[in-house]
């Protein structure tokens, strides 16, 4: 979903493309454009509980220490007041897509993911739980689509530029989305089932979704439901050992 920015800040254009160089699309059609309004003040932050999301007279507000985004879905269009940083950029991309996804099936999930033989696999688990260990894992014929944060969306998982640890973006690439492995450390490299229910509920804590909005929140539990019961879900207890990928995939 192409989102277009606009910026009359020569540096921070010059900080959009060596961040997000590899997903440029000068022939996309955009979903969503965003004027830019940089500043030099504003409090550095990258806290999610200093953020504030609420849907206020039909448009959107996004709020944090470091911006301030008014987004009219109905018009496509939104303002953004921000710092010049990388982290308020990103998390406005981030949640804007999360509005976007949710509207149409969509998710982003707290999850590393690959594709390896043509098939992609996420991890999924919330910070610590060795999204980034199992991507510095990955063997040289896996390509990675992220070490945080992955795009799912009509049964494929795609890459995306917004890093962990890793602090490298992901291949600008897709593929069909053919297991999702619930991530723990353990003594041993072991697959073990899950239920339905369990499956449901652990993807649920992993979703990136901040909006306190009835209707989207609904919509995002059923899109949480459908992917459960579409692809398989497992739980993956792994050591930092790079022979877990000959058990994964």
């Amino acid at each position: 979903m192409p989102i277009l920015v606009r910026t009359e800040d020569p540096a921070f254009s010059r900080m959009l493309i060596g961040r997000y160089g590899g997903f440029v699309n000068e022939c996309g059609s955009p979903v969503f454009e965003l004027d830019t309004d940089v500043v030099s003040a504003g409090k550095a932050s990258d806290d999610e509980d200093d953020l504030r999301v609420r849907l206020e007279g039909g448009c959107w507000i996004l709020e944090r220490g470091d911006f301030h985004a008014e987004c009219d879905f109905k018009r496509r269009r939104g303002r953004i007041r921000l710092a010049a940083t990388p982290w308020a950029i990103d998390a406005v991309l981030r949640i804007l897509h999360s509005l976007l996804l949710a509207q149409q099936g969509g998710l982003l999930v707290h999850a590393a993911s690959a594709v390896r033989n043509g098939s992609a696999f996420l991890f999924a688990g919330i910070s610590g739980a060795g999204k980034t260990t199992i991507s510095r894992l990955a063997p040289a014929d896996a390509t990675l689509l992220t070490d945080e944060i992955s795009y799912v969306r009509d049964g494929l998982a795609w890459g995306t530029p917004f890093s962990g640890e890793l602090a490298e973006p992901g291949a600008n690439t897709q593929a069909p989305l053919r297991a999702i492995y619930l991530l723990s450390k353990g003594p041993e490299n072991r697959i073990e089932p899950v239920s339905a229910a369990e499956a449901v509920r652990v993807l649920l804590e992993c979703i990136l979704f901040f909006a306190h909005d009835g209707e989207l929140v609904g919509k995002v539990f059923d899109s949480a439901c459908e992917l459960a019961a579409r692809v398989p879900v497992r739980r993956l207890f792994f050591v930092p050992d790079a022979r877990v990928w000959d058990l994964v995939c």
